[in-house]
C-alpha cells in the first residue's frame, strides 16, 4: 500500500506545478527572435530601396527601332542620362516597334502630356551635320519636357528633332495647298528674305488630295502674320517669260539651296488684324498667284475667239487701255459645250474674270450686279475685247478691252454655258492677216497676161535701144582711134600755147598793158570834162543853139 501511495502523491505535485506555470503570465522575450526580426527589416528595406530606385516605366512607340538596343540605348535630357531602354518588341499588329523604358525617379516630373521624344543619331541636313557624337557611342533618345500639368506614360518617338523647343514663344499656323512642292520639315519660313520660322510638319491627305504643313513663327515675328497675310513657296530663283516680259526673282541663299515658304501682305490690302494659333491659310505657288488670290470677288465672261489663241495662257492680264482689270481664267474653257446658233463658225471659248478690286475698291463697296449691268450697257456702246501681243520676245498674248464706236449698233447678246459672252473683234495680227489676204485677192484679180505682154514689148524696145547704144559706142571708139582725131589734140595744145603767149602779152608789166591803162585814164578825164556839158544839155537843151538862155523866143510877124 505504501508503494502505491507514493507515486500518486508525486503525480499530484507535478500537476499542481504545471497548473501554476500555465496560470502565471509570460513577461520575457527570448533573445533568439532578434536575428529573424533584423533580417525581415533588412529585407523590407532592400525591397523598398530597389523599388524606389527602379523609377517609372514608360511605353515608347516608333515606326522603326533602327539603332535602338535593349539595355544599352540611353534616354537623355540636356545631355544628362535620365533613363534606359529595357526592352524592344514588335506591336501586336506588327506595324511598329514598342519599347519599354525606365525613367529615373528624379526625372518623373518631366513626363507630361506635351513632352516629346526623338532619336539622336548622325544626320546631314540643310543646317549642317549633327549627331556626330553618336557615331561611336550609338544612338540615344532625347527627352524634351513639356509644360502641361497632366502626366503621361505613353509617347511616340520621332525620327526628326522638333523645330522649336517646347514652350518657346511663337505662333503655330496651318498651311493647305494642292501643290506638289518639296517642302519638308525644317524648311525655312522667311519674311522679305529673313528667316522667321520653320516648317514643323508636312503630310499629304489622300482623301482631299491636299498638302498640310504645320508652320512655327518665332517671336517677335508672329505679329507679322495677320488675316490679310498670304503665303507662297519660295523656289530660290523664279525666272519667267510672259506677256509682261522677262522677270527674275531671287530669294535668300537658304531658299536658293533648299526652297521654303515666304509670306507678306499684298499692296492692295490693309495690314489686317492678328490671328490666333492654328489659323488656316492657303499656300500659293508663287507671289503673283498669292496676289491674285486676294481678288476673290469677280465677274466671269466668255470670249468666243475666232482667231488663234496660241500664246494666250491662264493668268494672262485683261487690260482696259493699259490698266489691268482682270485675268484670263481658262484657255480653252468648256470646249465641248454647244455654241450659240448665231455663230457662223466654231470659236474657241476663253473664260476671263473682271476683278473690280484691282481698281482699289474695297470688298464692302463692290456690287457685282451693278458692275455686270454696267458692262452690258458698255457692250451696246461698242466695248469689245481683242487679243494683242504683249511681248515680241515671248509671243505671249493678253486681252485688251477698248471701245469700237463703229460696232456699237452690231451688238447682239449671247450666252455660252450659262456665262455672258463678251463681244470680241479681230486682234492686231488677225487684222494684218486680213489685209494681206485682201491684197493677195486684189493681186489675183489683176490681168497679168496683158501686163506680161507689155513688159515683153518694153524689154524688146529696151534691147533695140541697147543695140543702138552699142553701135554708137563702137563708132565713138572708131572715131577716137582715127589718127586725124588724135592729131586734134596736138593742134589744140598749140592753140593753147598761143593763147598763153597772148595772155602774157597783156600782163601788167607788158607795154601793151601800160598803153591800155594810159588810154583808159585819158578816156576817164575826157568823160569828167564832158560831165558839165552833159548836165547843161539835160537841164536846157536850147543851150546848144542859143547863147543867151534868158531871152524870150522870137515872135514871127504876120504876113501883110
Amino acid at each position: 500500500m505504501a508503494n502505491d501511495s507514493t507515486p500518486q502523491n508525486t503525480s499530484n505535485a507535478e500537476n499542481n506545478e504545471l497548473h501554476k506555470a500555465k496560470s502565471s503570465p509570460q513577461t520575457r522575450l527570448s533573445p533568439i527572435w532578434i536575428v529573424p526580426l533584423v533580417a525581415v527589416i533588412i529585407g523590407l528595406w532592400l525591397v523598398y530601396d530597389n523599388y524606389s530606385s527602379r523609377g517609372t516605366m514608360v511605353t515608347l512607340t516608333m515606326d522603326s527601332a533602327e539603332g535602338i538596343e535593349a539595355g544599352s540605348t540611353l534616354i537623355r535630357s540636356r545631355n544628362v542620362e535620365i533613363g534606359r531602354v529595357q526592352s524592344v518588341r514588335l506591336s501586336d499588329d506588327l506595324s511598329h516597334a514598342v519599347m519599354m523604358a525606365q525613367i529615373q525617379p528624379e526625372a518623373e516630373a518631366m513626363l507630361r502630356e506635351d513632352s516629346r521624344f526623338w532619336v539622336v543619331k548622325p544626320r546631314i541636313g540643310r543646317e549642317g551635320i549633327s549627331g556626330l557624337g553618336t557615331v561611336l557611342s550609338g544612338a540615344y533618345i532625347q527627352l524634351e519636357p513639356g509644360q502641361s500639368e497632366e502626366p503621361k506614360r505613353e509617347f511616340e518617338v520621332s525620327d526628326i528633332p522638333p523645330v522649336a523647343p517646347a514652350g518657346q514663344a511663337g505662333l503655330q499656323i496651318s498651311l493647305v495647298s494642292q501643290l506638289g512642292n518639296s517642302l519638308r520639315v525644317g524648311d525655312p519660313v522667311s519674311y522679305q528674305g529673313y528667316t522667321v520660322g520653320r516648317v514643323e510638319d508636312a503630310r499629304f491627305d489622300a482623301g482631299t488630295r491636299t498638302m498640310h504643313h504645320q508652320v512655327f513663327i518665332e517671336e517677335p515675328y508672329a505679329q507679322l502674320v495677320t488675316d490679310s497675310t498670304r503665303f507662297w513657296t519660295a523656289s530660290g530663283v523664279d525666272f519667267r517669260l510672259d506677256a509682261d516680259g522677262v522677270r527674275v526673282n531671287v530669294e535668300s541663299l537658304e531658299a536658293l539651296l533648299g526652297g521654303g515658304v515666304t509670306f507678306g501682305v499684298p499692296e492692295d490690302l490693309p495690314m489686317g488684324k492678328p490671328v490666333e494659333a492654328n489659323t488656316r491659310f492657303n499656300l500659293y505657288a508663287d507671289e503673283d498667284t498669292a496676289r491674285e488670290g486676294t481678288f476673290n470677288r469677280y465677274l466671269e465672261y466668255v470670249l468666243l475667239v475666232d482667231d488663234t489663241v496660241r500664246g494666250l495662257s491662264r493668268g494672262a492680264p485683261v487690260e482696259f487701255r493699259g490698266v489691268r482689270i482682270g485675268t484670263v481664267a481658262a484657255v480653252p474653257w468648256n470646249f465641248t459645250a454647244p455654241q450659240p446658233d448665231s455663230r457662223a463658225r466654231f470659236a474657241i471659248p476663253v473664260l476671263i474674270r473682271i476683278e473690280p478690286q484691282r481698281l482699289g475698291i474695297e470688298n464692302t463697296d463692290i456690287d457685282l450686279e451693278e458692275w455686270d449691268n454696267r458692262f452690258k450697257r458698255m457692250f451696246g456702246l461698242g466695248l469689245r475685247a481683242s487679243l494683242k501681243n504683249g511681248s515680241l520676245l515671248t509671243g505671249a498674248l493678253f486681252v485688251d478691252l477698248n471701245f469700237r464706236r463703229d460696232l456699237a449698233d452690231e451688238y447682239v447678246a449671247e450666252v455660252f454655258s450659262e456665262r455672258t459672252v463678251f463681244p470680241t473683234v479681230a486682234g492686231g495680227f488677225a487684222q494684218i492677216q486680213a489685209q494681206v489676204t485682201s491684197l493677195l485677192e486684189k493681186l489675183n484679180a489683176l490681168e497679168v497676161e496683158p501686163l506680161i505682154a507689155g513688159l515683153d514689148r518694153n524689154l524688146q524696145a529696151s534691147e533695140s535701144v541697147l543695140n543702138e547704144v552699142r553701135e554708137v559706142s563702137a563708132s565713138i571708139n572708131q572715131l577716137l582711134n582715127d589718127p586725124e582725131t588724135q592729131a586734134i589734140g596736138s593742134n589744140l595744145n598749140g592753140t593753147l600755147e598761143e593763147l598763153r603767149s597772148t595772155l602774157q602779152a597783156v600782163s601788167p608789166s607788158s607795154p601793151a598793158y601800160q598803153e591800155l591803162t594810159g588810154a583808159i585814164e585819158r578816156l576817164d578825164r575826157l568823160m569828167r570834162d564832158l560831165q558839165p556839158l552833159t548836165r547843161t544839155l539835160n537841164e536846157n537843151p536850147r543851150a546848144l543853139l542859143f547863147d543867151n538862155l534868158e531871152t524870150q523866143d522870137p515872135i514871127p510877124r504876120a504876113p501883110r
